[in-house]
């Protein structure tokens, strides 16, 4: 036979073959698409995972934002079909072809043979590692069946994991899952240890997935059946009755002192003592609890005479933590009379009497109220369910870790070497021919994207993923539910005469480990106004919120020491009274506690409580356009009147912050609120807007008089009318005596805004809670532990949604 001719003629017929400029753009431009396309899903993935990691770790406050539970709710609805979709161009078997616009007779077909190695590994590594960045920040919540609903483990993350398996392992074929069990696959060498690496890199995060969803599964059954943690509430319930069962105090003692002694709150150790199904919930089998191994109350520990336990700030954080189990009570809706005992409100009470205790006071419920953010937001509470699921957690979590830095090295080490071999780095490399006929074109190579975009993304998300990990383990080393956790341990040790199991030098450090956790409640208040005295000319910003109806500007401040005291001042004083409920009022009991305070009263009788929080905020505002803050004052401690000003302007902002931004929480209805607010700051502005551009240029009595006759001239509003009337009354009463009427709008504003926090609004302060805390939540949880459970006219039997 003459092989030499049929040679040449095949020769001929590839010279003879070609591929036309069409068909070759035509395929060029598909696969470009197709390229680009994933890689703009990879760059955008590590931006949304960044933000749900910022959020989840350090800005918890914005999780529950409509915007960003619309992100990420798009987001992972989109997650698999996109994920689908930049898979299926991958697999080893992809080919592409496009027809020549030539006649079909005389017409090529353009075929082509894509393969990549990195690509892939990359691409599944990467679905891999947003499903582990998810579940780190799924909130899994065990509560009781009277709380808010339960919130248990996704199943949707497994099987979205088993997908991106199945997915990985059918664009890979043979070649990958080989790989996984070190199994030479061609002939190349290189190629298949390279090939090995890949596929342990790629399939090595579904084992860490599975280990994190099984965790979370049983550490949600475990705490879901614990009595100190799901079914708490109702142990606790019962428990609170037992005690006021066993107290005999006779009636007309005392209920506050400074001597008065903790009650025997519970803290940790339910599940070690036996409990039996009650009426009223659940009661341990042999009393309170009293003299058991095994269960600590707040009274053992206070009493401990251990060195490791004489910490002020431990003792605290323990009552904190007994404090927002009572808590819970509320929230799962137990009546409320039932739950406080006598010695607990003589206790919390002789608390409040404690001079210059105000900031003791705020840290213990500002703790508490982050205990319950932890407990229904998030899921740190769950892994304390048993002892050892947080160190396994942070065993999981270490192995991430390692993986985040293995896989990094791996994949560069790849991609350095597949540079050093072909001298560039593509992520898809094609060939293409062409045929016609019987005949067919020689090979030509293309190669597609560059492997530096799979790089950065996927070491963006290995930084991500690693950040998350090293802050769960330090918020495990170092978070106060680990501090009482240990401080259990450490008691319950000691008073059984049994040694610790670990060192008392290992505890004590990590009992004085700063907590890792952000605060909830940033010990700042929101600041607005209906009178921009500071500012009379409307900026953009204003009327932009001003056109979209949106809730007014407003700033963020610290909560002055003045505010803190003024405020457990009114309320040592309705506290001190046995009729401590009926003299909780709008206001109207701090003026009769005060010389003349009566002619203020009618200030008081408006038609709601929207009505006399705006009187008052525009006649405050009056009264520090009269006496405004004192700069030239030398540094130090200022004087009373100062410390009183402080306190009223600061309180009468943040009532007018309230309307606008949390009106659900105030006791009238939100539209009712929201809409009287927009009406008297319309009013106010287009009046002292005439005057704008002279207004900062007066002096503060000139300031007082020019305020004055705008507001009375300018706007016939009931509202405004009766501000300006009451802000001349205190300038004019108190024209040599501006510390009177300073320390009156204080008290005033103290006890309306402990008026307004006493509302039975669980829904509302769950919100804020969840939103991060405001300061009229944590004086809501003040005053349930100080026995005012509501507002006259309310009754205390139950809490309301």
């Amino acid at each position: 036979m003459d092989y030499g001719g049929n040679c040449t003629a095949t020769a001929t017929l590839h010279e003879q073959v070609q591929c036309s400029s069409d068909a070759i753009k035509t395929f060029s431009n598909t696969r470009t698409r197709q390229i680009w396309l994933g890689n703009a899903l990879l760059f955008a993935s590590p931006g949304v995972i960044g933000v749900l990691v910022g959020i989840g770790g350090y800005g918890q406050r914005y999780r529950h934002h409509p915007s960003i539970r619309f992100i990420f709710l798009g987001a992972n609805t989109l997650f698999l079909p996109i994920v689908s979709s930049v898979v299926s161009s991958l697999s080893d078997s992809s080919n592409d072809y496009v027809n020549s616009p030539n006649n079909k007779c005389t017409g090529s077909t353009l075929a082509a043979l894509c393969y990549s190695n990195i690509h892939p590994c990359t691409v599944i590594t990467w679905a891999f590692l947003v499903q582990i960045a998810s579940i780190n920040t799924t909130s899994v919540v065990a509560t009781d069946t009277r709380e808010s609903p339960r919130i248990g483990p996704s199943l949707e993350l497994l099987v979205k994991g088993i997908w991106i398996l199945y997915l990985g392992a059918s664009i890979t074929g043979n070649r990958f899952f080989y790989g996984i069990f070190g199994v030479s696959h061609g002939k190349n060498h290189m190629s298949s240890v390279s090939t090995s690496i890949c596929s342990k890199i790629m399939f090595a995060p579904f084992v860490l997935i599975c280990a994190k969803l099984w965790l979370k599964c049983y550490a949600f059954k475990k705490a879901r059946s614990s009595f100190a943690l799901g079914r708490n509430p109702g142990l606790v319930f019962g428990y609170m009755q037992q005690l006021q069962q066993q107290e005999r105090i006779p009636h007309g003692e005392p209920l506050i002192g400074e001597d008065a002694g903790p009650p025997p709150l519970l803290v940790m150790g339910e599940d070690r003592r036996q409990v039996v199904n009650h009426p009223c919930g659940y009661v341990f089998t042999n009393g309170s609890g009293d003299n058991n191994n095994g269960l600590v109350t707040l009274d053992k520990i206070w009493q401990s005479d251990k060195a490791l336990l004489m910490v002020p700030k431990l003792k605290d954080l323990c009552l904190s933590y007994a404090l927002f189990k009572l808590l819970r009570c509320r929230f799962a809706r137990y009546k409320i009379s039932d739950v406080d005992s006598v010695r607990m409100l003589a206790f919390f009470r002789s608390l409040l009497l404690m001079e210059g205790g105000h900031d003791r006071v705020f840290r213990v419920i500002a703790d508490e109220l982050c205990f319950v953010h932890d407990y229904y937001y998030s899921s740190s509470s769950i892994s304390y369910a048993k002892c050892w699921v947080p160190i396994l957690n942070t065993f999981i979590s270490l192995l991430s870790i390692v993986y985040c830095i293995v896989a990094a090295s791996f994949i560069l080490a790849l991609a350095v070497s597949a540079q050093h071999q072909k001298g560039h780095l593509t992520q898809i490399q094609c060939h293409f021919w062409c045929t016609q006929l019987l005949a067919a074109s020689r090979r030509r190579s293309q190669n597609f994207g560059s492997l530096y975009v799979d790089l950065v993304a996927v070491f963006l998300l290995l930084a991500l993923v690693l950040s998350t990990e090293v802050r769960d383990i330090a918020s495990y080393i170092c978070s106060n539910w680990t501090k009482v956790a240990l401080t259990y341990h450490h008691v319950n040790c000691t008073s059984s005469q049994h040694p610790l199991g670990i060192q008392n030098w290992v505890v004590s450090r990590l009992l004085k480990c700063r907590s890792m956790t952000v605060n909830q409640w940033e010990e700042t208040i929101g600041q607005c106004s209906v009178l921009a005295l500071d500012h009379p000319i409307p900026s953009p910003t204003v009327r932009l919120i001003n056109f979209f109806r949106l809730p007014d500007e407003m700033i963020k401040v610290k909560v002055p020491e003045a505010v803190k005291v003024c405020i457990l001042d009114v309320l040592r004083s309705i506290c001190n009274n046995s009729h401590g409920l009926h003299r909780l009022s709008n206001g109207a009991s701090s003026l009769r506690r005060i010389q003349d305070g009566d002619r203020f009263i009618w200030a008081c009788n408006g038609n709601g409580t929207a009505d006399i929080i705006l009187t008052w905020h525009i006649a405050t505002c009056i009264l520090e356009a009269r006496h405004p803050y004192r700069h030239d004052l030398v540094k130090g401690s200022p004087f009373v009147s100062d410390q009183h000003k402080v306190a009223a302007t600061h309180l009468s902002r943040y009532c007018a912050y309230l309307m606008t931004w949390f009106p659900e929480i105030l006791p009238d209805e939100i539209e009712w609120s929201k809409s009287l607010y927009e009406v008297v700051k319309e009013n106010a502005t287009r009046v002292i807007a005439v005057r704008a551009a002279t207004w900062l240029q007066l002096a503060p009595e000139a300031k007082y008089l020019e305020l004055v006759q705008l507001l009375s001239e300018g706007s016939n509003h009931e509202v405004l009318q009766n501000g300006v009337r009451l802000g001349k009354q205190l300038v004019e009463e108190f024209t040599e005596a501006e510390e009177i009427a300073w320390a009156m709008v204080a008290d005033f504003w103290a006890e309306m805004i402990l008026y307004v926090a006493s509302l039975k609004n669980l829904r509302g302060h769950s919100n804020t809670i969840a939103r991060g805390g405001e300061l009229i939540t944590l004086l809501w949880a003040l005053l349930f532990h100080a026995g005012i459970v509501s507002r006259p006219g309310e009754t205390g039997t139950a809490a309301s949604v």
